[in-house]
Protein backbone atom coordinates (compact mmCIF):
# COMPACT_ATOMS: atom_id res chain seq x y z
CA UNK A 1 0.00 0.00 0.00
CA UNK A 2 1.39 3.46 -0.90
CA UNK A 3 2.66 5.50 2.05
CA UNK A 4 0.27 8.44 1.38
CA UNK A 5 -2.75 6.12 1.38
CA UNK A 6 -1.91 4.72 4.83
CA UNK A 7 -1.55 8.26 6.06
CA UNK A 8 -4.98 9.21 4.76
CA UNK A 9 -6.52 6.07 6.24
CA UNK A 10 -4.92 6.89 9.57
CA UNK A 11 -6.40 10.37 9.42
CA UNK A 12 -9.82 8.98 8.62
CA UNK A 13 -9.66 6.47 11.50
CA UNK A 14 -8.63 9.18 13.90
CA UNK A 15 -11.48 11.28 12.58
CA UNK A 16 -13.96 8.53 13.43
CA UNK A 17 -12.62 8.39 17.01
CA UNK A 18 -12.41 12.15 17.53
CA UNK A 19 -15.91 12.71 19.03
CA UNK A 20 -15.21 10.13 21.80
CA UNK A 21 -11.80 11.65 22.53
CA UNK A 22 -13.30 15.13 22.73
CA UNK A 23 -16.02 13.90 25.08
CA UNK A 24 -13.45 12.26 27.32
CA UNK A 25 -11.37 15.43 27.42
CA UNK A 26 -14.39 17.55 28.33
CA UNK A 27 -15.37 15.09 31.06
CA UNK A 28 -11.85 15.08 32.50
CA UNK A 29 -11.76 18.88 32.49
CA UNK A 30 -15.15 19.05 34.21
CA UNK A 31 -14.16 16.58 36.94
CA UNK A 32 -10.77 18.26 37.39
CA UNK A 33 -12.31 21.71 37.85
CA UNK A 34 -14.81 20.32 40.36
CA UNK A 35 -12.11 18.92 42.63
CA UNK A 36 -10.42 21.22 45.18
CA UNK A 37 -6.79 21.97 44.38
CA UNK A 38 -4.33 20.48 46.85
CA UNK A 39 -1.07 22.39 47.07
CA UNK A 40 2.09 20.74 48.34
CA UNK A 41 2.67 21.83 51.94
CA UNK A 42 5.37 24.42 52.44
CA UNK A 43 8.26 23.65 54.73
CA UNK A 44 7.84 24.72 58.33
CA UNK A 45 10.37 27.25 59.64
CA UNK A 46 12.09 25.68 62.64
CA UNK A 47 14.40 27.01 65.39
CA UNK A 48 16.16 24.87 67.99
CA UNK A 49 17.05 25.90 71.55
CA UNK A 50 18.77 24.11 74.38
CA UNK A 51 21.85 22.50 75.85
CA UNK A 52 24.29 19.79 74.78
CA UNK A 53 21.58 17.13 74.54
CA UNK A 54 20.06 19.22 71.75
CA UNK A 55 23.31 20.45 70.18
CA UNK A 56 24.48 16.88 69.68
CA UNK A 57 27.62 16.93 71.84
CA UNK A 58 28.65 13.30 72.12
CA UNK A 59 27.27 12.28 68.73
CA UNK A 60 30.15 13.12 66.40
CA UNK A 61 32.50 15.88 65.25
CA UNK A 62 31.60 19.11 67.00
CA UNK A 63 31.39 22.63 65.68
CA UNK A 64 30.88 25.88 67.54
CA UNK A 65 28.97 25.51 70.80
CA UNK A 66 29.31 21.73 70.66
CA UNK A 67 26.95 21.40 67.71
CA UNK A 68 26.98 18.23 65.64
CA UNK A 69 25.45 17.39 62.28
CA UNK A 70 24.09 14.28 63.97
CA UNK A 71 22.04 16.31 66.47
CA UNK A 72 18.30 15.72 66.61
CA UNK A 73 17.40 19.17 65.17
CA UNK A 74 19.33 18.19 62.02
CA UNK A 75 17.67 14.76 61.94
CA UNK A 76 14.25 16.32 62.48
CA UNK A 77 14.90 18.75 59.65
CA UNK A 78 15.62 15.86 57.28
CA UNK A 79 12.62 13.77 58.29
CA UNK A 80 9.65 16.08 58.59
CA UNK A 81 9.48 18.63 55.75
CA UNK A 82 10.88 21.09 58.25
CA UNK A 83 13.50 23.73 57.47
CA UNK A 84 15.94 24.29 60.33
CA UNK A 85 16.37 28.05 60.18
CA UNK A 86 18.29 28.81 63.39
CA UNK A 87 20.13 26.25 65.50
CA UNK A 88 20.81 28.24 68.67
CA UNK A 89 21.62 25.21 70.83
CA UNK A 90 24.86 25.27 72.81
CA UNK A 91 26.65 22.75 74.99
CA UNK A 92 26.70 23.78 78.62
CA UNK A 93 23.65 26.00 78.32
CA UNK A 94 21.64 26.68 81.42
CA UNK A 95 18.22 28.28 81.52
CA UNK A 96 19.93 31.61 82.21
CA UNK A 97 22.37 31.43 79.27
CA UNK A 98 19.61 30.26 76.96
CA UNK A 99 17.65 33.36 77.87
CA UNK A 100 20.69 35.57 77.33
CA UNK A 101 21.92 34.17 74.01
CA UNK A 102 19.47 31.86 72.25
CA UNK A 103 16.21 33.75 71.78
CA UNK A 104 17.35 35.86 68.82
CA UNK A 105 15.65 35.40 65.48
CA UNK A 106 12.64 33.45 66.72
CA UNK A 107 9.96 35.87 65.55
CA UNK A 108 9.36 34.02 62.25
CA UNK A 109 9.56 30.52 63.70
CA UNK A 110 6.61 28.18 63.20
CA UNK A 111 8.21 25.39 65.24
CA UNK A 112 10.60 25.65 68.19
CA UNK A 113 12.16 22.79 70.15
CA UNK A 114 13.57 23.30 73.65
CA UNK A 115 15.80 20.95 75.66
CA UNK A 116 16.94 22.72 78.83
CA UNK A 117 17.20 22.32 82.59
CA UNK A 118 19.73 19.54 83.06
CA UNK A 119 22.59 21.97 83.75
CA UNK A 120 20.66 23.80 86.45
CA UNK A 121 20.40 20.95 88.94
CA UNK A 122 23.96 19.72 89.58
CA UNK A 123 23.31 16.50 87.69
CA UNK A 124 26.91 15.98 86.53
CA UNK A 125 28.09 16.24 90.13
CA UNK A 126 25.56 13.63 91.19
CA UNK A 127 26.74 11.22 88.50
CA UNK A 128 30.36 11.77 89.54
CA UNK A 129 29.58 11.15 93.20
CA UNK A 130 27.77 7.92 92.40
CA UNK A 131 30.70 6.68 90.33
CA UNK A 132 33.42 7.63 92.80
CA UNK A 133 31.91 7.06 96.22
CA UNK A 134 29.71 4.70 98.17
CA UNK A 135 25.97 4.37 97.87
CA UNK A 136 25.29 6.63 100.86
CA UNK A 137 27.23 9.47 99.24
CA UNK A 138 25.49 8.78 95.94
CA UNK A 139 22.11 8.99 97.61
CA UNK A 140 23.05 12.30 99.23
CA UNK A 141 24.28 13.77 95.93
CA UNK A 142 21.18 12.65 94.04
CA UNK A 143 19.11 14.15 96.85
CA UNK A 144 20.81 17.51 96.32
CA UNK A 145 19.90 17.38 92.63
CA UNK A 146 16.33 16.34 93.24
CA UNK A 147 15.95 19.16 95.76
CA UNK A 148 17.04 21.56 92.99
CA UNK A 149 14.63 19.89 90.57
CA UNK A 150 11.77 20.53 92.97
CA UNK A 151 12.71 23.94 94.34
CA UNK A 152 15.03 25.72 91.90
CA UNK A 153 14.07 24.53 88.45
CA UNK A 154 10.30 25.23 88.25
CA UNK A 155 10.50 29.06 88.43
CA UNK A 156 13.42 29.02 86.00
CA UNK A 157 11.39 27.02 83.50
CA UNK A 158 8.45 29.38 83.98
CA UNK A 159 10.71 32.29 83.02
CA UNK A 160 12.24 30.41 80.10
CA UNK A 161 8.98 29.18 78.60
CA UNK A 162 7.34 32.61 78.95
CA UNK A 163 10.31 34.17 77.15
CA UNK A 164 10.15 31.59 74.34
CA UNK A 165 6.47 32.32 73.84
CA UNK A 166 7.11 36.07 73.81
CA UNK A 167 9.92 35.65 71.26
CA UNK A 168 7.97 33.24 69.02
CA UNK A 169 4.29 33.94 69.73
CA UNK A 170 3.00 32.07 66.67
CA UNK A 171 5.24 29.02 67.03
CA UNK A 172 4.32 25.50 68.06
CA UNK A 173 6.77 24.75 70.89
CA UNK A 174 7.99 21.23 71.62
CA UNK A 175 9.80 20.62 74.91
CA UNK A 176 11.81 17.41 75.21
CA UNK A 177 12.88 15.57 78.31
CA UNK A 178 16.09 13.68 79.05
CA UNK A 179 16.87 9.95 78.80
CA UNK A 180 17.73 7.67 81.66
CA UNK A 181 21.49 7.19 81.49
CA UNK A 182 21.68 3.66 82.85
CA UNK A 183 20.17 0.24 82.18
CA UNK A 184 20.37 -1.50 85.59
CA UNK A 185 19.13 -4.76 84.08
CA UNK A 186 22.64 -5.23 82.67
CA UNK A 187 24.36 -5.04 86.07
CA UNK A 188 26.95 -2.69 87.51
CA UNK A 189 28.57 -0.07 85.32
CA UNK A 190 32.34 -0.28 85.86
CA UNK A 191 34.69 2.15 84.11
CA UNK A 192 37.51 0.09 82.64
CA UNK A 193 40.92 0.59 84.26
CA UNK A 194 39.57 2.75 87.08
CA UNK A 195 37.92 2.21 90.46
CA UNK A 196 34.85 4.06 89.25
CA UNK A 197 31.64 2.07 89.37
CA UNK A 198 27.90 2.68 89.53
CA UNK A 199 26.14 -0.22 91.18
CA UNK A 200 22.68 -1.33 90.18
CA UNK A 201 21.24 0.48 93.21
CA UNK A 202 23.09 3.67 92.35
CA UNK A 203 21.90 3.47 88.76
CA UNK A 204 18.34 3.16 89.99
CA UNK A 205 18.79 6.26 92.16
CA UNK A 206 20.08 8.24 89.19
CA UNK A 207 17.34 7.00 86.88
CA UNK A 208 14.72 7.96 89.46
CA UNK A 209 16.25 11.44 89.55
CA UNK A 210 16.00 11.65 85.75
CA UNK A 211 12.34 10.66 85.98
CA UNK A 212 11.72 13.42 88.50
CA UNK A 213 13.47 15.95 86.25
CA UNK A 214 11.29 14.90 83.31
CA UNK A 215 8.12 15.09 85.38
CA UNK A 216 8.83 18.71 86.36
CA UNK A 217 9.72 19.68 82.78
CA UNK A 218 6.56 18.01 81.45
CA UNK A 219 4.33 19.73 84.01
CA UNK A 220 5.77 23.17 83.30
CA UNK A 221 5.54 22.65 79.55
CA UNK A 222 1.85 21.79 79.92
CA UNK A 223 1.21 24.88 82.04
CA UNK A 224 2.57 27.05 79.23
CA UNK A 225 0.63 25.25 76.51
CA UNK A 226 3.70 23.57 75.03
CA UNK A 227 3.91 20.01 73.75
CA UNK A 228 6.10 17.69 75.83
CA UNK A 229 7.92 14.77 74.22
CA UNK A 230 9.21 12.01 76.50
CA UNK A 231 12.33 10.23 75.20
CA UNK A 232 12.63 7.71 78.04
CA UNK A 233 10.96 4.82 76.23
CA UNK A 234 13.04 5.32 73.08
CA UNK A 235 16.24 4.86 75.13
CA UNK A 236 14.94 1.84 77.06
CA UNK A 237 17.59 -0.89 77.10
CA UNK A 238 20.26 1.42 75.65
CA UNK A 239 21.83 2.98 78.74
CA UNK A 240 25.57 3.52 79.10
CA UNK A 241 26.11 -0.02 80.43
CA UNK A 242 23.95 -1.77 77.83
CA UNK A 243 25.51 -3.93 75.10
CA UNK A 244 24.03 -1.54 72.53
CA UNK A 245 24.63 1.73 74.39
CA UNK A 246 23.17 4.97 73.03
CA UNK A 247 24.85 6.96 75.82
CA UNK A 248 28.55 7.81 75.75
CA UNK A 249 30.76 6.34 78.46
CA UNK A 250 32.63 7.98 81.32
CA UNK A 251 35.89 7.95 79.35
CA UNK A 252 34.51 9.42 76.14
CA UNK A 253 35.34 13.01 75.18
CA UNK A 254 31.79 14.07 76.05
CA UNK A 255 30.61 11.58 78.70
CA UNK A 256 27.02 10.62 79.44
CA UNK A 257 25.45 12.15 76.34
CA UNK A 258 23.44 10.62 73.50
CA UNK A 259 25.49 9.03 70.74
CA UNK A 260 24.50 9.41 67.09
CA UNK A 261 22.04 6.54 67.63
CA UNK A 262 20.75 8.36 70.70
CA UNK A 263 20.18 11.52 68.68
CA UNK A 264 18.29 9.36 66.19
CA UNK A 265 16.13 8.23 69.11
CA UNK A 266 15.46 11.85 70.07
CA UNK A 267 14.46 12.66 66.50
CA UNK A 268 12.25 9.57 66.30
CA UNK A 269 10.50 10.51 69.55
CA UNK A 270 9.70 14.00 68.26
CA UNK A 271 8.81 12.78 64.78
CA UNK A 272 6.32 10.25 66.13
CA UNK A 273 4.34 12.99 67.88
CA UNK A 274 4.62 15.85 65.42
CA UNK A 275 2.61 16.46 62.23
CA UNK A 276 3.88 19.52 60.32
CA UNK A 277 0.48 19.92 58.66
CA UNK A 278 -1.01 20.77 62.04
CA UNK A 279 1.49 23.56 62.64
CA UNK A 280 -0.25 25.98 60.27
Amino acid sequence: MPRHYRSVMGTREQGHRRPAAVAASVLALTVSSALPSVAAPDEVTYDALGDSYASGAGSGPLGACGQSEAAYPERLDARKKISLDDDNTCAGATVQTMLETQLVGLDDAELVTVTIGGNNIGWSQAIGACLAYDEETCEWAVGQSTWAITNVLPPLLDTAYAAVHASAPEAHVVVTGYPRLFSPEFGDYAVTGTPLVATVSEQQLLNAGADQLNAVIAAKAAEHGFQYVDVTEKFSGHGVNAPDAWITGAQDMVPFHPTAAGQDAYAAAVTSQLDPRSLR
